[in-house]
């Protein structure tokens, strides 16, 4: 009896095992909550339930005072700043299964515009970039779709400190990536 038990405990084990195809992707799914914003967020639609992506590091400043929105233009630059030109550069990879996705990018530069890159599809409800001195300027994109290509997400001429910029997004393709880099 113990050894039919034994074996049929083997069998049971042997069929559990993921196919080879499988076998090395492990997905950890984050879970779903509603987007946090703070009073005076300008936006006033019903935010996306979303994956949260902890930041890399602890941010300076927090928003304070939200400035007007701004709609987003989706305008392609036809020509991309030199290197020489790009102070700052980070970016995120999106995985469509995850739905929208809230993540934030350290800046902590100083410079006159903000880029941003996109790879693949992607759809963007805002981005929070938030100054060092607390005020914080939201991009409306109104969730539209965004195809590949450099766009420019927010000019300030007289050159600001940005501490950090939050997005809210999600991937329409397999190889979804955002990417901002701010020019000095």
């Amino acid at each position: 009896m113990k050894r039919a038990l034994a074996l049929f405990v083997l069998v049971l084990m042997t069929l559990a095992v993921a196919p080879p195809s499988e076998a090395g992707r492990v997905v950890v799914r984050g879970r779903h909550t509603k987007v946090v914003v703070r009073t005076g967020f300008p936006i006033r639609r019903p935010m996306p339930h979303v994956v949260v992506r902890a930041p890399r590091v602890t941010f300076r400043v927090e928003p304070a005072v939200y400035l007007p929105a701004v709609a987003f233009g989706a305008v392609v630059v036809a020509t991309a700043p030199p290197k020489d030109v790009l102070v700052w550069e980070d970016g995120e990879s999106l995985d469509r299964e995850d739905g929208w996705t809230d993540f934030s990018l350290n800046v902590d530069s100083r410079g006159t515009a903000l880029f941003l890159d996109v790879t693949g599809r992607v759809e963007i409800n805002f981005a929070e970039v938030v100054f060092e001195n607390g005020n914080a300027q939201v991009v409306d994109f109104g969730e539209k779709p965004l195809k590949n290509g450099l766009y420019e997400l927010l000019d300030f001429k007289d050159g600001r400190k940005v501490d950090h910029v939050r997005m809210v997004a999600k991937a329409k393709s397999e190889d979804a990536r955002v990417v901002v880099r701010m020019a000095k």
